[in-house]
């Protein structure tokens, strides 16, 4: 069945083109190109995807996966589904993976799949024949995943698990706590010496984002409380931060300058799945999501969860009421000893 645009954008998978192409959505909405003439992926020819039927999938009998059109355009989802791939290799250590990307990812997050190919296998941008995938290997379709029904329901990790085939109860809390990035070849933090401690404020929607109106206040306490230089990504006017966006021209740098971190505040970003990689003492501050679903298996993160229940579940925001009730709310945030955790 064709889809006209609103459908296909918004397909729980990925989508066929007129000309047999596999396609992920992402790459038409960013270019704004029309859908006509597109179908969903489906369950064609074998694809797996747990979106319209839950399948267990035989790794064991596997060599080579493929991923398609995983795992996401952001970068703390990534993270994520990477840990996924990640845990299930480890059971699996014989098998490899071929993850096929959208092309017009953000390059920050393209780079994280570069960063990591060498752990799993190759990675490979989308649109792709169809039959350009054997159909005798095992083809698992995770594309569009934030219009899966469970994507909202499930802690991220056991969604992605659960995507893959397999049962997230039979994984282990600790291979769930992203530490494959160990394994990363990261540089060494250049522009700031000794102890610091990080403030990473701004998510990928300002309706997760620490407002740029507390920021200061917020490096006033980690100053009172630490004692120690604090640094972050943007500009705040306050004698004791350091702006380290200079000094991050990559994403590694941006995981090498959490990993050396003596403590994190963040809100429900990236960074907070990157810090748990390294074990990275952390508050994290949550407005739309219940934090079991982002960091229940991360043992160093002090989430604090803003009473905000007209946002709850809110994926993206920039509505001008919504921002008014997040100032509030942070305005009257407790940034005292009960705020930290594991420092």
């Amino acid at each position: 069945m064709l889809l006209d645009d609103a459908s296909a954008l918004t397909n729980p998978g990925s989508l066929l083109s007129p000309h047999d192409e596999i396609v992920a959505p992402y790459d038409l909405e960013v270019t704004d190109s029309p859908a006509a003439g597109y179908r969903a992926l489906g369950l064609s020819n074998g694809i797996c995807n747990a979106a319209l039927a839950e399948f267990n999938a035989d790794y064991a009998a596997a060599s080579r996966i493929h991923v398609i059109n995983g795992m996401g355009v952001t970068l703390g989802d990534s993270v994520i589904g990477l840990t996924a791939l990640i845990a299930i290799k480890t059971r699996f250590p014989h098998i490899s993976f071929r993850i096929y990307r959208p092309a017009h990812a953000p390059g920050y997050v393209k780079r994280l799949y570069e960063l990591a190919a060498a752990l799993l296998g190759s990675i490979v941008d989308l649109p792709v024949k169809f039959d350009a995938i054997p159909h005798e290997e095992l083809r698992v379709d995770v594309g569009n995943h934030l219009f899966w029904p469970k994507f909202a329901t499930l802690p991220m990790i056991d969604f992605f698990l659960g995507a893959m085939g397999i049962k997230a109860d039979e994984i282990p809390a600790a291979d769930k706590r992203n530490h494959w990035l160990q394994k990363l070849a990261l540089p060494r933090p250049q522009g700031l010496t000794g102890d610091y401690v990080l403030l990473c404020p701004t998510a990928s929607t300002p309706v997760r984002s620490i407002p740029g109106s507390v920021r200061a206040d917020f490096v006033e306490a980690l100053w009172q409380r630490f004692r120690r230089p604090v640094a972050g990504f943007g500009a705040i006017d306050h004698p004791g931060y350091t702006d380290l966006t200079p000094h991050t021209p990559d994403t590694a740098d941006f995981i090498a300058w959490i990993k050396h971190a003596s403590y994190l505040v963040t809100p429900d970003t990236a960074a907070v799945h990157i810090a748990a990689g390294f074990d990275i003492p952390t508050t994290a501050v949550f407005t739309t999501i219940a934090p079991d679903l982002r960091v229940r298996d991360y043992p160093r993160c002090k989430a604090v969860l803003l009473p905000l229940p007209e946002l709850e579940g809110i994926q993206a925001s920039n509505r001008a009421t919504d921002m008014e009730l997040i100032e509030r709310a942070y305005r009257a945030l407790k940034i005292d000893a009960d705020f930290y955790g594991f420092a």
